[in-house]
């Protein structure tokens, strides 16, 4: 079955970066949907970066100019470049991934309802 693993996830100070990946194996799919999504907590997940295989993405207002989705086709991996991070940021970040239409994908996609998903990587930003 399909398995998503993230990394990357760790203590940084604020105004710092990170990069976090997410490696795909058994996803095939040419209308590949991709995400990102977060947790803190006490708080609900919410829907951080999505990017379709046409690399059209969208961002939450929240980190919108701040991070950025990316993907490598050749490697099947996804990434998310965090960078001026906040405290705000911290969270368990996970990866999700599923098949869809483009418009679904980028109007829908970041509400979470993707089908599969990763065990996740706990970001901390400290001042």
């Amino acid at each position: 079955q399909v398995q998503l693993v993230e990394s990357g996830g760790e203590s940084v100070q604020v105004g710092g970066s990170l990069r976090l990946s997410c490696a795909a194996s058994r996803f095939t799919c040419g209308r590949s949907c991709m995400g990102w999504f977060r947790q803190a907590p006490g708080k609900e997940r919410e829907g951080v970066a999505i990017i379709y295989s046409d690399s059209n993405s969208k961002y939450a207002d929240s980190v919108q100019g701040r991070f950025t989705i990316s993907k490598d086709n050749a490697r099947n991996t996804l990434y998310l470049q965090l960078n001026s991070l906040k405290p705000e940021d911290t969270a368990m970040y996970y990866c999700a991934a599923d098949c869809a239409y483009a418009n679904w994908c980028l109007d829908y996609g970041l509400s979470g309802r993707l089908a599969y998903w990763g065990q996740g990587t706990q970001v901390t930003v400290s001042s």
